[in-house]
């Protein structure tokens, strides 16, 4: 087992089987040293776990366990994607959408929690730049979408 798995399962936490794409398009791609992963949602095995918009329906704390279903789904496309998740050399960017009322001001809290697992689990490696926004609402009415760019080792 790899030590990245060895380090999640230490955590508590385990890899989703890899969301399929919802679209016409692909669940990552390979561009030299970059994986670039697409949106993902809060779901768990193809079932969508946070609903709602945060701030209303759903608590920032609530919203913050939900990104960070959607790290761990990112985490499942990337380690299909490269097939070890040792090869990771740096998370570069991550971006997260929150299905929040208008003026939700909490984006960036609720993102952390994609981003608090991250470096959590993969030390500096982990740390990337970042965008949180909130929107007017998401595919199925997740509550959080999340997407990310990894750099890594051949």
């Amino acid at each position: 087992m790899s030590l990245i798995l060895e380090r999640l399962q230490a955590m508590g936490l385990e890899l989703p089987r890899p969301p399929a794409a919802g679209g016409n398009y692909l669940s990552f791609r390979v561009a030299g040293d970059l994986v670039f992963l697409p949106g993902v949602v809060s779901s768990w095995n193809g079932e969508l776990r946070f609903k709602g918009k945060v701030g209303e329906a759903l608590s920032v704390e609530q919203g913050y366990e939900g990104a960070k279903l959607c790290a761990l789904n990112l985490l499942a496309n990337l380690h299909a994607a490269i097939g070890d998740l040792d090869r990771v050399r740096q998370v570069v960017s991550v971006t997260g959408y929150v299905n929040g009322p208008l003026g939700f001001p909490d984006s960036p809290k609720v993102v952390n929690g994609a981003s608090d697992l991250l470096v959590a689990l993969l030390g500096d490696a982990g740390r990337h730049v970042r965008a949180a926004v909130a929107v007017a609402g998401l595919p199925q009415d997740a509550a959080v979408e999340v997407q990310m760019t990894v750099q890594v080792n051949p």
